[in-house]
């Protein structure tokens, strides 16, 4: 603790994993009155360590709804917007739409096969409509945009390099024809494959609560070798991946992108190709935008890989 607040001493790489350590653990041991105290000088110039620390902190806080109505942890966050820091963005309470992060809930876990999602989630229907659809979609490379939706499974240490793409459509899609045969007619790395495995793909209708808390999942927990990201970073990365997936502006004020993701089609997809470990994780989602012409789509999976290496 004391080497945080002495801004020194550390690498940035190891810096940053303590730092969002030490705030994750600080908050579920400590009481907020004992916490309080560290926010009592504001910050005057470029962040540092104690800096980086007191913004994860209010971070988790904001997580388990304390903190919000005390004078000086307010007037933190309000110094921290105005140096312009990543975590400003976010708001200081928690949203309705965040309200599965970091709940475990008795029964539920990785969805692994067919019958866990179809039990889960209604399914999309498959149409000859979809096929053809597919079949007209062109690529829409976006680097930018691909690599902050990517971001919470890099930054968790995913196994694999997620799959992040973007098409478009010459016309309009039915929404009945958002389902797995439009899917799997899109050119992507994670469908590719040979047999019938490829034909054993699924698609279901979801919400964006539950993509979003699957993107913080994945940094919070990170990967079965990878890092957690803590709290904050966690939900920072969560939240830019969906808007990149919505292809909103970055900097988007959070309660305008629930606004929209209200008006967007959502999916899970499952496929049992060779692209995917079918091991600890695969997540795969697909979005249609409200025009029904633009289409996203986020493939990520993880593996036990120094377990698979023993045999």
């Amino acid at each position: 603790m004391s080497r945080l607040l002495s801004d020194g001493g550390m690498s940035p790489g190891e810096g940053d994993r303590l730092v969002r350590s030490v705030a994750a653990k600080l908050v579920r041991a400590q009481h907020l009155r004992d916490i309080e105290p560290l926010f009592a000088e504001l910050p005057d110039g470029v962040p540092g360590p104690a800096v980086e620390l007191r913004a994860c902190l209010l971070g988790e806080l904001a997580l388990i709804g304390s903190g919000g109505s005390r004078p000086s942890l307010e007037a933190y966050a309000d110094r921290l917007r105005e140096l312009g820091h990543p975590l400003a963005r976010l708001p200081w309470t928690r949203l309705d739409i965040e309200h599965r992060f970091a709940v475990r809930v008795r029964g539920l876990g990785s969805v692994k096969t067919a019958k866990q999602l179809r039990s889960r989630f209604p399914e999309a229907p498959s149409t000859d409509g979809g096929a053809v659809a597919g079949r007209g979609a062109r690529d829409a490379r976006d680097d930018g945009r691909a690599n902050a939706a990517a971001r919470p499974f890099r930054a968790g240490g995913w196994a694999r390099e997620p799959e992040a793409r973007f098409f478009t459509l010459p016309s309009p899609l039915s929404p009945g024809d958002f389902g797995i045969s439009f899917i799997k007619e899109l050119s992507l790395r994670c469908l590719a494959g040979e047999g019938s495995r490829r034909g054993s793909a699924l698609a279901c209708m979801t919400t964006p609560d539950d993509v979003l808390n699957e993107l913080f999942t994945a940094s919070y927990v990170g990967g079965v070798n990878g890092q957690g990201q803590g709290g904050a970073y966690a939900r920072l990365y969560a939240w830019e991946s969906l808007c990149a997936l919505m292809g909103l502006p970055i900097g988007v004020p959070l309660l305008e992108a629930v606004r929209c993701a209200a008006d967007h089609r959502w999916l899970r997809f499952m496929a049992f190709t060779d692209w995917f470990h079918h091991d600890t994780a695969d997540l795969a989602f697909a979005v249609l935008d409200p025009t029904r012409t633009r289409i996203a789509v986020l493939a990520a999976t993880d593996t036990d890989a120094h377990r698979d290496a023993l045999g």
